[in-house]
């Protein structure tokens, strides 16, 4: 794999958007300058509130490998209770990135050394006058602010365009309350009480 490629693994439920905020993340990236981008869904069922995820890889030189992603630079998880039936931080590499709506702080989870960047991203999405459980918007905040890869502005007019039949404004600033809210740790390994607690 070329270490130019920069690889990103969605996790969310049916429903959610996570293939809508993964592409809204391609396009911007193709956009600012990446002329590699490759975005590559699995719908799975389909079935609203089942597990889904999508990859996504972006380059600053095209792409010709469209494989799956094995082994991501980050993880997006836009449903922290995913991390209870889903593996969905399997095949991270070493220091990578984990991207997590949750109510919960960062010093609550365990993942062996990765960076996590964390954000309510639900209540900060409501917040803005979204609908309760609407979360890609938001997502896209807390992943700009978190991988430093893409200017936010350009996401911010990226979402108002793609969602610009349903609140553009609105979805704009959950990005932004969610750029802001977003806090950053490197994870400590976890303790025997820890693991045996699920994390």
């Amino acid at each position: 794999m070329r270490k130019d490629i920069i690889e990103i693994r969605w996790h969310g439920r049916g429903g959610q958007g996570a293939i809508t905020a993964a592409k809204i993340v391609a396009n911007s990236a193709f956009v600012s300058g990446y002329k590699g981008v490759v975005m590559a869904p699995t719908f799975g069922t389909e079935r609203r509130g089942a597990p889904i995820f999508t990859s996504l890889k972006v380059s600053k030189e095209k792409i010709y490998d469209i494989s799956p992603i094995v082994s991501p630079d980050i993880v997006v998880v836009l449903d922290h209770m995913l991390l209870e039936e889903a593996g969905v931080t399997v095949g991270l590499k070493p220091g990578g990135l984990i991207v997590l709506n949750t109510p919960k702080q960062a010093g609550d989870y365990h993942f062996g050394g990765m960076k996590l960047a964390v954000a309510d991203v639900t209540a900060l999405s409501y917040k803005a006058g979204l609908q309760k459980g609407i979360v890609n918007s938001g997502i896209i905040g807390a992943f700009a602010r978190a991988s430093g890869l893409l200017d936010i502005d350009v996401l911010y007019e990226a979402i108002r365009k793609e969602f610009k039949d349903l609140k553009p404004d609105k979805n704009a600033e959950a990005a932004r309350l969610a750029y802001n809210g977003t806090t950053m740790t490197v994870t400590m390994v976890a303790t025997t009480a820890a693991k045996t607690g699920g994390m």
